[in-house]
């Protein structure tokens, strides 16, 4: 096996991940693929921490964020509404007598006080301490099954939305997540009075739809004026669960659909399979559990394909798994305080850092760059920009590469491992023609890397 050395910065990186000390504002890039945060790039590197508001103290708040912080994640995906009667410890209740159009406010409470501030100077307080370690709060408002048992609908939804929007439009780091693990196609009229309200009071903000899984958002609000960009819930069932899904796990397929789709959005997986979590979440039998190498597949697949970024997920972490809780679902076994240093959890910090360090405007989806594809997880995923080509394998199997799709008469090639971020060198070659190469080890799920391309001036 070829000896593997780190070539972050030198050679591979250009530096490490930048210092986020402010969050600026969102907005889609021109040709409606990306994001642009203060007119820059943004890669969405995003961690599913639903339950943050309603089972952590402000302490633990701080311990979560701040891990998180370190292993590079830049955005959380929190639920505001799990249900009609969300509370914090600290807090009480979010809403009066649980109804979304009347949130529960404390006037005169004391934000920094234990014992005299309310749910939602709670959120505050979460939504400035990420600020303050450049982190965006991606708000679900709602869950679904709050809207399936009629608690929000047509008549509470326009309030509730212009409370949210008014309350958390000063914020610089909100991003909104209409729906909550819903079906798109029903309580759609909910879901479209709750949207409209929230951008016609906050116009600044993004907004998409958390949809149920192994759906779209586009599939029901692509065209709806408050949907600036789509996710999908790939979901967490196996290929041999599959149901009626076509895609499988093939998360790339609901990129590749929505990359073609007019008008143009930015589309990114919002809820891959957790690690950790049994395939299938609710199976009879006793199932495999998603591990570190799952995580990696699913995110490095979707943006490959084409995503603005990707959202990770720990099943420990997501729901603050206490041992001793009345509240575990989904078989846990960890402490979230322990799981927050899952494998997946610290290896998604060498996806952001990989596609950050080349032009990310520029970088399209190009399958055809490999010759005689795999299926399911033999596939290889290809991208690439005006200089540089981006190809991996999550096997490491041998594959064949179509070159002199970069600038450059020759190209400068190594390996990138989403494990460890290290780097092995190939060499440099003819930029034509086709060439097979060999990844690093033996082929086998979770021997993945990334074929990395850079064009470079025929001597």
């Amino acid at each position: 096996m070829r000896a593997i050395t780190a070539l972050f910065a030198a050679t591979l990186l250009g530096g490490a991940l930048p210092a986020a000390a402010q969050t600026p504002p969102l907005s889609v890039a021109p040709g409606g693929h990306y994001l642009l945060a203060g007119g820059k790039p943004f890669f969405w590197m995003g961690d599913t921490g639903w339950l943050l508001l309603s089972r952590t103290s402000r302490a633990e708040a701080e311990r979560y964020l701040v891990t998180r912080k370190r292993q590079g994640f830049n955005v959380v995906q929190v639920m505001v509404l799990h249900t009609e009667r969300m509370a914090n410890p600290a807090t009480g209740t979010a809403l009066e007598n649980g109804d979304p159009g009347r949130p529960r406010v404390t006037p005169g409470s004391d934000p920094a006080r234990a014992g005299e501030y309310d749910y939602w100077d709670h959120l505050d307080w979460v939504a400035q301490r990420a600020e303050e370690l450049g982190i965006y709060l991606a708000l679900v408002p709602c869950w679904g099954s709050i809207a399936d048992e009629g608690k929000l609908n047509p008549r509470n939804a326009a309030a509730y939305g212009r409370f949210l929007g008014e309350r958390y439009g000063r914020r610089p780091n909100i991003i909104w997540l209409n729906g909550g693990d819903t079906r798109s196609e029903q309580r759609s009229i909910v879901w479209d009075a709750l949207g409209a309200a929230i951008k016609q009071a906050d116009p600044r903000h993004l907004m998409t739809f958390h949809p149920i899984g192994r759906t779209d958002s586009a599939w029901q609000f692509h065209t709806a004026p408050w949907l600036d960009f789509n996710m999908f819930q790939s979901g967490h069932r196996s290929y041999a669960q599959e149901g009626p899904s076509a895609h499988g796990e093939d998360n790339w397929r609901y990129v590749a659909d929505d990359w073609v789709r007019v008008p143009a959005k930015p589309v990114i997986d919002g809820e891959p399979s957790y690690e950790n979590i049994p395939h299938g979440l609710h199976e009879p039998a006793p199932q495999p559990r998603w591990q570190a190498a799952d995580a990696r597949r699913y995110a490095w697949w979707a943006v490959m394909a084409g995503a603005f970024g990707h959202t990770y997920g720990e099943n420990h972490v997501m729901q603050f798994f206490t041992p001793g809780a009345d509240t575990a679902n989904f078989e846990p076994v960890t402490p979230w305080t322990e799981a927050l240093e899952a494998p997946g959890a610290n290896q998604m910090q060498f996806l952001r850092r990989l596609i950050e360090s080349r032009p990310m405007l520029e970088r399209v989806p190009d399958q055809s760059l490999i010759v005689g594809n795999g299926v399911r997880y033999e596939r290889v995923l290809a991208s690439r920009g005006r200089t540089y080509a981006f190809a991996y394998a999550y096997t490491g199997r041998t594959f064949t590469m179509r070159l002199g799709a970069v600038s450059g008469g020759q190209v400068r090639a190594q390996w990138y491992s989403p494990r460890d971020g290290a780097a092995v060198p190939i060499g440099t070659f003819p930029n034509r023609g086709v060439r097979r190469f060999d990844p690093p080890g033996n082929p086998a799920p979770g021997n993945d890397w990334v074929l990395v391309l850079d064009g470079v001036r025929a001597k």
